[in-house]
């Protein structure tokens, strides 16, 4: 039996600019996710612009996740020494450039090189927002803090999506660009000044337990301290085969409904930013179902969720039903994805940065894996088998971490 401890002290509420600093991070956070599945829906426009296979236009997808992947085993690091905030904010001005230069690419190869220009400035934003509020927040404002940040990585899906089918349809891919050009100008520009309040305003203590910098080992001491951990070990596996079987293979659910159905880029892109909807609506009540279910429940239940609507999606015969498996895939998805989020940010309370930077190598190193194999499937089992694949392993993901976490706790 589990109980509440009454004599938990409660800290004093955050100061406002602390909660702005905190929904401008948010929205580099959503950002980097637009900018991240943005080209889902548009694949096969680029492979019909440039004359190419599914599974070559991919490589814009795929590209930018391993790129994601490996420049988190340097941003992590880099924002324990430096500062995260300020490794967020000219991180997010490189993404304005890595737009602007996918919006001028002229061959798919360009197009490439573009997306991983803009990987390097996108990897910092989601992994070292985590990091700083965990830095910045009292333990017991953490969840919640970290939910709304999780918003904004959330939203960032449904308008990635959105705007990658909604754009190339109506007016072309280059304006997808665009408008991610706009965005990173926009969130740049305002963590930029909200950057230099900071370094103008008296410091607030932080709130994490830091070792002394003179204390401090180096990035490799620090990473294999991580990696050897027990637990760490089981978080960071779990990362790695979530961003394959979950964020990897929901590449090819617009392609999918696109070729099995019939149906527009726009509205194939449409159904499935409801993935992130369901995101949205499981932050909009997950302070409610952690208390209820708590970690593991919500892990086997998310698991399992996403598995069975996978399969309804891969196989329906009318596009009615991928409506709500779409929108209830993202639900369960993120019932199991913030809670991998909480774990990571309490691996190495001491390099919250690396910690985290680790676990989103993992996820994003995963999702290049995922999306390549995917698209090599597709030729020899069809899109359809392939996302009730990818629903297959989610759902035993699901079931072996909460076992897991069952196994930890006792």
């Amino acid at each position: 039996m589990t109980t509440t401890p009454v004599s938990a002290p409660v800290s004093a509420p955050l100061s406002a600019a602390t909660r702005r600093s905190i929904v401008l991070l948010s929205m580099a956070t959503f950002a980097s996710m637009a900018a991240q599945r943005i080209c889902d829906a548009m694949l096969p426009e680029l492979s019909r612009v440039f004359a190419v296979s599914l599974g070559q236009a991919a490589l814009v997808v795929s590209v930018f996740a391993v790129t994601y992947g490996v420049a988190q085993l340097f941003y992590g690091p880099l924002g324990d020494r430096f500062g995260k905030f300020r490794i967020v904010t000219f991180a997010t001005l490189g993404c304005c450039v890595g737009s602007i230069a996918a919006t001028l690419a002229t061959s798919l190869d360009m197009l490439v090189w573009a997306r991983l220009l803009m990987a390097l400035g996108a990897a910092a934003l989601i992994p070292l927002t985590m990091a700083w509020v965990g830095d910045t927040v009292p333990s017991d404002q953490l969840q919640e803090m970290l939910t709304r940040t999780g918003l904004g990585s959330t939203l960032g899906i449904v308008g990635g999506q959105l705007a990658g089918g909604l754009l190339t349809d109506a007016l072309g891919w280059r304006w997808a660009f665009a408008f991610l050009t706009l965005l990173f100008g926009v969130v740049g520009v305002l963590l930029w000044g909200d950057w230099r309040r900071q370094q103008a305003a008296p410091a607030e203590p932080a709130v994490a337990a830091a070792a002394p910098q003179d204390a401090r080992p180096g990035f490799v001491k620090q990473a294999l301290l991580i990696v050897t951990g027990p637990w760490s070990r089981v978080v960071l596996l779990m990362a790695l085969v979530e961003g394959a079987a979950g964020f990897g293979v929901l590449a090819i659910w617009a392609s999918h409904l696109h070729r099995s159905l019939g149906l527009s880029l726009s509205w194939a892109g449409t159904i499935v930013a409801l993935f992130g909807l369901g995101g949205v609506m499981y932050m909009a009540v997950g302070r409610h179902m952690i208390r209820r279910f708590g970690q593991q429940k919500l892990v086997l239940l998310g698991g399992l969720l996403v598995g069975v609507c996978a399969v309804v999606l891969a196989f329906t015969p009318h596009w009615l039903p991928a409506v709500p498996a779409s929108l209830l895939a993202g639900f369960g998805f993120f019932m199991f994805h913030n809670t991998m989020q909480a774990n990571a940010t309490q691996m190495a309370p001491h390099a919250r940065g690396t910690a985290v930077s680790l676990f989103a190598s993992s996820l994003f190193l995963g999702q290049s894996v995922g999306v390549v194999v995917a698209a090599s499937l597709i030729a020899q089992i069809g899109t359809g088998a392939v996302v009730a694949l990818g629903g297959a392993v989610m759902a035993a993901e699901g079931v072996f971490f909460a076992w897991a976490l069952r196994r930890r706790d006792a």
